[in-house]
């Protein structure tokens, strides 16, 4: 028989409980586990990430940077440990369109630029291929860039461009623009650039793109009268044409001096005005034309008059009229 004793049926047997474990702080000198991450270093990890964060926008807001900032510049500036600890901050920002990124043309190095929250909001939503292109015409600034090109550097098919420009010009990130040169063919640039002179033709052009005779014809009256009556005819300098013109309001649209000088070389090329001379400040003199006669006009007497003389014509771009027709009487 054996001695041990077995419970009656229907009799319980009390079960016995496990005690409890309570985990042991860390002896001094100890160190504790290292998957572990305490609140508080979580939380400065958080503040350092915010700060590097704010210290890499800011760098945008310097005039160095304007134009971009590239990987060894911020490597320089932020040393090997932070600069590997930007790169989730520059993939963040590039994500929520804050970041656009483009090919240096000296180097052809990366560099970073900050984008607008307002410029950002009009990025979202767009695939890779509309961002290709809108980087593309963002290289071309104010010249733009004509739509065979965008094909060309892109290599999207023509159907996909066309939808892409739409949903761009929608946004009004880029606007179409046409040149005088070709005025049936279509460019694109940026939609807040202004067009370059050499598109649009700068102040002598209308918005059609015609050349307009009327508003030139105008000015040049007004220049000639300037000649004529500032100074007493006695000559009068480019820069003091150009303040008479400002001050009269003349013109529908600013001109500066290379385009007021325009003026007065085709009114130099007419005959119609002449160069004197310089004055204290090595400034070019104009006066009025002088009487032109043309050689078939002139008697072997005439020629041989002492109040006669041939002279060279040298204009401020260079170019010089040599004594020949037409030939200038002395007054």
């Amino acid at each position: 028989m054996s001695s041990k004793r077995t419970a009656p049926t229907g009799e319980r047997r009390p079960i016995k409980r496990a005690r409890k474990t309570v985990p042991r702080t860390p002896a001094r000198g100890i160190k504790a586990d290292p998957g572990e991450t305490s609140p508080s270093i979580k939380n400065n990890n958080n503040s350092d990430e915010k700060s590097l964060r704010t210290e890499f926008i800011n760098l945008f807001s310097k005039s160095q940077f304007r134009r971009g900032i590239s990987n060894p510049q911020l490597k320089n500036l932020f040393g090997h440990e932070k600069f590997l600890r930007l790169a989730p901050i520059i993939n963040s920002l590039t994500h929520l369109s804050r970041l656009s990124i483009s090919k240096s043309a000296q180097d052809d190095e990366l560099l970073y630029n900050l984008v607008s929250d307002a410029v950002a909001s009009k990025f979202a939503g767009l695939d890779a291929t509309a961002r290709m292109v809108y980087q593309v015409i963002e290289k071309s600034e104010n010249m733009g860039i004509w739509t065979k090109d965008i094909k060309y550097q892109t290599s999207i098919p023509q159907q996909a461009l066309n939808k892409i420009y739409k949903s761009l010009e929608g946004r009004k990130l880029i606007k179409p623009v046409k040149a005088v040169t070709a005025k049936q063919k279509k460019l694109y640039m940026l939609y807040d650039l202004v067009p370059a002179k050499e598109i649009t033709g700068g102040p002598w052009y209308t918005t059609e793109l015609e050349f307009d005779h009327e508003f030139i014809s105008e000015l040049r009256k007004f220049v000639i009268i300037c000649v004529k009556q500032l100074n007493k005819g006695k000559g009068v300098t480019l820069k003091e044409i150009a303040k008479k013109m400002e001050e009269a309001n003349i013109s529908r649209v600013p001109l500066n001096l290379q385009e007021v000088q325009q003026l007065m070389q085709t009114l130099a090329f007419d005959y119609l005005i002449e160069p004197l001379g310089v004055d204290r400040n090595k400034e070019v003199m104009f006066i009025s034309a002088r009487k032109v006669t043309t050689n078939c006009e002139f008697k072997s007497w005439e020629v041989l008059a002492p109040d006669f003389h041939f002279r060279d014509i040298e204009y401020e771009d260079d170019v010089v009229l040599k004594a020949h027709e037409p030939h200038y009487h002395t007054a």
